[in-house]
C-alpha cells in the first residue's frame, strides 16, 4: 500500500508540475491553468489506485479539469480524515462513501455535509437515464438525490482454487450449511502443510465486521433495526465461541499470525500471502486479489446463506460532493464519467463491483474473474433480504468490534465476558 500511494503522489505532482509549466494542453480547449481543480477522496488497495488514476487521466485529457486523488488505506482512515478536513473546511470535493450514508454519522441530515445532486440532473451534467433505480433509491435520502452508487456486491467467501487442487484437497461446494462448512475445512486441513491453515480469522476487520452482521442475521436476530437492538449478551458469545473452536481445531491461524494481515485488501491478505486457502471478501474484491496471485481463485457463499437468505446486495462506493466545495459542476462531471461512460469500465472492470448500468456490466463481464463474480451473483442474489441499517457510529463499531475480536483472541477475553462488552458496546454508541 505505502508503494501504491508513493506512486499516485508521484503522478499527481508530476502532473501537476506539467500542467504548470505549460507544456501540455488538454483537448478540453483552454490552458490547465485556468481549468478547475478537483479533489477525490476514496479508498483501496494498489490495483484501485493505479487504475483509478488511469482513469483519471483519461478524464483530464478529455476535459481539461484536473481531478488529484487522495486514496486512503481503509474506510475508517477515509472517513475520519474526512470528519477532520470538514470541520476545519478542507474536505476533498468529491466525497466516497460506502453502501449507504451512516459514515458520515449526521442521520438524515445528510445535507449538511453533501451537496444535493438533482440540479445536475435537471441540467444534464449527470445523466441517470441508465443507471438502476435500485441505486439512485439508494444514493437518495428523502427524496433527495445525494450520491451515486458505482456497483452492487455482496459479502462472499474467497478460496484458492489452485492451492486446494495442489494438495489435493476437496473444493467446496457454492452453498454449505455451518456443519459442512466445518467438516470441509477439517478435511482441508488434513491436506495442507505446515504454516498453512483452511481459514483467515475474519472474526473481526478493523475497518469491518459484516461477518457478524451476516451471523447475526442467518440466526434470525436484528442486531440493529434503527431503533433498537435485538442482540443479547448470550448469542454474541457464541459467535466468539464460534471461531474460538476454530482456532482450537487449527482451522485458522493463532492470534500471532493472523495479527500480521489486516485483511483490509489484496495488499494485506494472509489468502495472498499463502497463509490461508479461505478469507471474507466482498464480491468486487476477487478481481484485485485474482491479479494478486497466479493461483486460480474463485467464491462461494457464507455458510447457511441458501437457507437462511441472509445475504444482501450492497451498493458500492457512492460518489458525493461536499456541500462546501467550489468547483462542485466540475466535481459532477467527473461523477457522471466515472458512473456512465464506458471507457471508464474497461479501465476500472468489476473492481467496484457489478456496475449499475447495463452498458457497464456488458462490458466488465469479460474477464474469467468478472464471469466468476456475475456466476456467484447470480447464486447468492437469489439468498438475499434487505439489509437491515448500519450500527450508529459505524466506524467506532467496527474498530472497537475489532479490539473486543482480538482480546479473544489472544485469551484476555473470555466469549462470555466479549458477549457482554458488544451489548456494552451497542449501548453507548445507541443511547
Amino acid at each position: 500500500m505505502k508503494k501504491g500511494m508513493f506512486v499516485l503522489v508521484a503522478l499527481v505532482v508530476a502532473s501537476a508540475m506539467v500542467f504548470a509549466s505549460g507544456a501540455s494542453q488538454p483537448r478540453g480547449g483552454g490552458t490547465a491553468a485556468a481549468s478547475p481543480a478537483v479533489r477525490w477522496s476514496f479508498w483501496g488497495g494498489e490495483a484501485r489506485i493505479k487504475n483509478t488514476q488511469l482513469a483519471i487521466d483519461q478524464f483530464t485529457q478529455n476535459t481539461g479539469i484536473i481531478v488529484a486523488a487522495e486514496p486512503a488505506p481503509g474506510t475508517g482512515d477515509h472517513f475520519n480524515k474526512f470528519k477532520t478536513q470538514f470541520a476545519g473546511g478542507n474536505a476533498a470535493d468529491i466525497i466516497q462513501l460506502g453502501g449507504d450514508f451512516s459514515n458520515l454519522q449526521v442521520g438524515d441530515e445528510v445535507g449538511s455535509v453533501l451537496l444535493p445532486l438533482d440540479a445536475f440532473v435537471k441540467s444534464g451534467i449527470i445523466d441517470t437515464s441508465k443507471v438502476d433505480p435500485s441505486a439512485i433509491s439508494a444514493g437518495s435520502v428523502n427524496g433527495v438525490l445525494y450520491a451515486l452508487p458505482l456497483a452492487v456486491n455482496m459479502p462472499s467467501l474467497l478460496y484458492n482454487k489452485a492451492l486446494l487442487q495442489r494438495v489435493g484437497a476437496p473444493l467446496p461446494q457454492v452453498s454449505m450449511s455451518w456443519d459442512e462448512f466445518r467438516s470441509w475445512l477439517s478435511a482441508v486441513k488434513e491436506k495442507l502443510p505446515g504454516g498453512v491453515y483452511p481459514l483467515a480469522d475474519n472474526s473481526a476487520n478493523a475497518d469491518q465486521s459484516f461477518f457478524f452482521g451476516y451471523w447475526c442475521g442467518q440466526n434470525g436476530t436484528v442486531m440493529w433495526d434503527g431503533k433498537q437492538t435485538h442482540l443479547t449478551a448470550g448469542e454474541a458469545q457464541k459467535y466468539f465461541d464460534l471461531w474460538a473452536d476454530y482456532r482450537s481445531a487449527g482451522l485458522i491461524p493463532p492470534a500471532e499470525t493472523a495479527a500480521d494481515y489486516s485483511e483490509a485488501n489484496e495488499s494485506s491478505s494472509s489468502l495472498i500471502a499463502g497463509k490461508v486457502a479461505v478469507c471474507v471478501i466482498w464480491s468486487n474484491q476477487l478481481l484485485n486479489y485474482q491479479n494478486a496471485t497466479q493461483d486460480e481463485l474463485d467464491l462461494m457463499e457464507l455458510p447457511n446463506a441458501a437457507v437462511t437468505k441472509a445475504l444482501w446486495g450492497q451498493m458500492s462506493q457512492m460518489m458525493a460532493i461536499n456541500k462546501n466545495s467550489k468547483n462542485a459542476e466540475a466535481a459532477a462531471k467527473f461523477i457522471n464519467y466515472r458512473v456512465n461512460d464506458a471507457s471508464v469500465w474497461k479501465i476500472m472492470g468489476a473492481d467496484p463491483g457489478t456496475p449499475v448500468n447495463a452498458e457497464g456490466r456488458s462490458i466488465v463481464a469479460t474477464t474469467p474473474a468478472a464471469k466468476k463474480i456475475a456466476a456467484y451473483l447470480d447464486v447468492a442474489g437469489a439468498h438475499t433480504r434487505p439489509r437491515d441499517p448500519n450500527m450508529p457510529g459505524d466506524t467506532e463499531w467496527n474498530s472497537s468490534f475489532f479490539l473486543i475480536a482480538q482480546n479473544v483472541a489472544y485469551g484476555k477475553l473470555t466469549s462470555a465476558q466479549a458477549g457482554q462488552q458488544v451489548m456494552d458496546l451497542i449501548a453507548r454508541l445507541t443511547r
